[in-house]
């Protein structure tokens, strides 16, 4: 097997000392080639370049000696294969004894009077001596002049299986040895030249080697020209792709673009329960405009909880019906699904339009395989549902628009599979999740965004506490109060996965508890995802219509349910909760004029993290605030809670720390790309691996 031309596909197999074992630890860490393991950046740097005179060593410090090995010997301890190797060392100034503690191997390695350079902190050795203790070092003799683990600033590379920071160096030096002055360079000299970029040969020699006199406190905020070179460079590439997919699907047509007319106005207008706010009307105005469009419409619709996103997404629907399209309604659960569908059922009672709820399983029921036959035929106009949407089983006559609820909880690959089951059908998809700007730029980087920012008129905002568990009593004392005025409540125990039997045991003898003996003189309900659907449906019906007073359930309430007579919500342990799930719990009340509450109940002491969560839940309800505060908290990779959810995967950039690096980077793509030819080989290439580099699949 021969090396590939490209010496950046270059196989990691093919660098010295990476035996079997060795290459099955750089796979699991996703490196495969010199590309992956160059482009994996240090995680800080170390200055290791001031050589001190031995004499000057002072216990409790890092320091860099340099000097001549006098003697060396392995000791026996009193602990059973337990061994250390010292040795002195010695430089004009005097004599510092070296201990490594149980590295046997050493003595086939270090010598008397070779010279050595050796990083590693000083520590108190009897009375007035010091010693350095499992120091880093270097043989001179043997590094043909260059030395690269101590004497400069070095980088500290993440622990991989068993390859340590130190092998890893020596590999990335050997790989850096292969690469051609000449390397090929994707990003192109305009953008080097005009934000005075190094070649990228150069960025990667200086990110893993950076050269004498640069800043430690610059290399480890990343800032270095070299590292900014790479980060760029990432972000252009992966910006260019999302732009470049943008573009491709806006060359696309629908067979039948929508026109909007007086008898379609007149329509919209009378399933409206209630004036629209201004938000509402331009995020409305937005759609439709796009729907009239003849390329597909690919839109964010951004709204915090309780914006009344729904009743945008219905008179979009209603725009796409009256111009005889199919409307596919997609949510991520089933009790959402059921909610959706008996809120829209309600809004269309005095409208012609039939809407069914296509219920997941594959079950072959008469009643289902005649429901799928009338989709088949066009006599569903409006068909809501969860992932059974895009079953192979569900066919549409005319599917016009897919109206996706809560995007983040989808694969793309289901989102491409039910785009696919129109001929290019307008996509709305919804969050209340708001998103902040960066991942705005990365996981919806091919939509348009509209956002609804205020609150319909008439809502008051929640009042949020956060208290101890040993405050319980004066927590369930305010619900019996809110109960006695005719209100009703909710309590909410975490489900988490790893512990869900465990989990939803205490919320099951809870719900007993709280029937038997908090709340005997009120009605008291459970609520869970593993109940079936018709009984989970039958609950939240008798919620809704008031004949429930306290519901009792786990997080599969966090959306879609809308009980405008709910005015307490209480979080059981909930320091267990993200940021983002306790503002969704949250908007589950305040849905009506009363002033609601939500009680945060946790169990002391809180971690750090805990705390400051909490504490942002109490301080504000703005949405946007939370998802900036949950995204520093978290990070990118989490805020989803799922690698399904449309985030790149980065080898060098972070979306926190590199965002305006991220915003620079999309307006140089965008630049570039309007300068560029459509048809151009560059173009086609990044088509073909944008998708597989950035571990996304492409929707459209």
């Amino acid at each position: 097997m021969t090396a590939p031309d490209n010496p950046l596909a270059t196989p990691l197999q093919f660098l010295k000392g990476v035996g079997p074992r060795r290459a099955a630890d750089l796979q699991k860490a996703g490196l495969t080639t010199i590309e992956d393991l160059l482009y994996r950046f240090p995680i800080r740097y170390e200055d290791r370049s001031r050589l001190q005179p031995i004499a000057t060593l002072k216990p409790g410090q890092a320091a860099s000696v340099t000097g001549e090995l006098l003697n060396c010997a392995l000791r026996p301890t009193r602990r059973p294969g337990f061994r250390i190797f010292e040795a002195l060392v010695r430089d004009a100034s005097g004599a510092v004894r070296v201990a490594w503690l149980n590295q046997p191997f050493l003595r086939d390695v270090l010598h008397p009077h070779q010279s050595e350079i050796l990083f590693g902190q000083v520590e108190q050795f009897g009375q007035s001596g010091v010693q350095l203790t499992n120091p880093q070092y270097e043989i001179l003799d043997d590094e043909e002049g260059e030395t690269i683990h101590t004497g400069r600033i070095v980088a500290i590379y993440e622990k991989t299986g068993s390859l340590t920071p130190k092998m890893q160096r020596r590999l990335v030096h050997d790989a850096l040895e292969r690469l051609p002055v000449d390397l090929e360079d994707p990003l192109p000299s305009s953008v080097r030249e005009r934000r005075q970029l190094p070649s990228r040969r150069d960025a990667l020699e200086r990110t893993h080697f950076p050269e004498a006199g640069a800043s430690i406190d610059v290399l480890n905020q990343f800032r270095s020209p070299a590292q900014v070179r790479l980060i760029v460079e990432e972000f252009f590439l992966f910006q260019l792709g999302l732009l470049a997919r943008r573009r491709d699907l806006r060359q696309e047509r629908k067979p039948q673009p929508v026109i909007v007319d007086d008898r379609i106005r007149d329509s919209a207008r009378r399933v409206l329960p209630f004036h629209l706010t201004g938000g509402q009307r331009q995020a409305l105005k937005d759609i439709v405009q796009d729907m009239q469009r003849p390329e597909p419409m690919n839109r964010l619709l951004e709204g915090d909880v309780g914006s009344g996103k729904t009743i945008v997404a219905l008179l979009a629907a209603i725009v796409a019906m009256e111009n005889g399209l199919q409307v596919a309604f997609m949510a991520p659960t089933e009790i959402l699904a059921e909610q959706h569908a008996a809120n829209l059922r309600r809004l269309l009672a005095g409208s012609t339009f039939r809407l069914e709820l296509l219920r997941g399983g594959r079950g072959r029921s008469r009643a289902r395989s005649a429901l799928l036959a009338d989709i088949a035929a066009g006599q569903v106009p409006l068909v809501v549902g969860t992932h059974a949407l895009v079953q192979e089983s569900v066919r549409f006559a005319s599917l016009g628009l897919v109206i996706i609820d809560e995007q983040h909880r989808f694969g793309v690959v289901q989102r491409a599979i039910l785009r696919a089951k129109g001929l290019h059908p307008d996509v709305l998809v919804m969050t209340a999740t708001p998103i902040p700007r960066t991942l705005a730029l990365t996981a919806y980087g091919d939509l348009d965004v509209s956002a609804i920012r205020e609150a319909p008129p008439g809502r008051l905002p929640i009042k949020t506490v956060a208290k101890p568990d040993s405050r319980r009593d004066e927590v369930y004392s305010f619900i019996r109060r809110e109960l006695d005025t005719g209100h009703q409540a909710y309590i909410v125990y975490p489900l988490v996965e790893e512990s869900a039997k465990v989990d939803l045991k205490a919320a099951t003898e809870m719900a007993d508890h709280l029937a038997q003996e908090i709340f005997p003189a009120y009605r008291v309900a459970l609520l869970h995802g593993r109940m079936k659907a018709d009984a989970k449906e039958r609950v939240m019906q008798a919620f809704a219509a008031r004949e429930v007073d306290v519901l009792v359930a786990t997080t599969v309430i966090e959306v879609g349910i809308d009980v405008p007579n709910a005015t307490v919500m209480v979080i059981e342990h909930a320091e267990r909760f993200g940021l983002a799930q306790l503002h969704q719990l949250r908007g589950r009340v305040g849905r009506g004029g009363n002033q609601s509450a939500c009680i945060l109940l946790y169990q002391a002491p809180l971690s750090d993290d805990s705390r400051a969560r909490l504490r942002v839940m109490t301080e504000t309800t703005d949405g946007a605030v939370i998802a900036e505060r949950d995204l520093e908290q978290r990070g990118p990779g989490d805020f989803f809670g799922t690698r399904q959810s449309g985030m790149p995967t980065l080898r060098v950039g972070n979306l926190l720390r590199d965002r305006t690096l991220m915003e620079d980077a999309r307006r140089e793509a965008a630049a570039w790309l309007d300068a560029a030819d459509p048809s151009s080989t560059s173009l086609e290439s990044l088509r073909r691996t944008w998708a597989e580099r950035f571990g996304l699949i492409g929707v459209g």
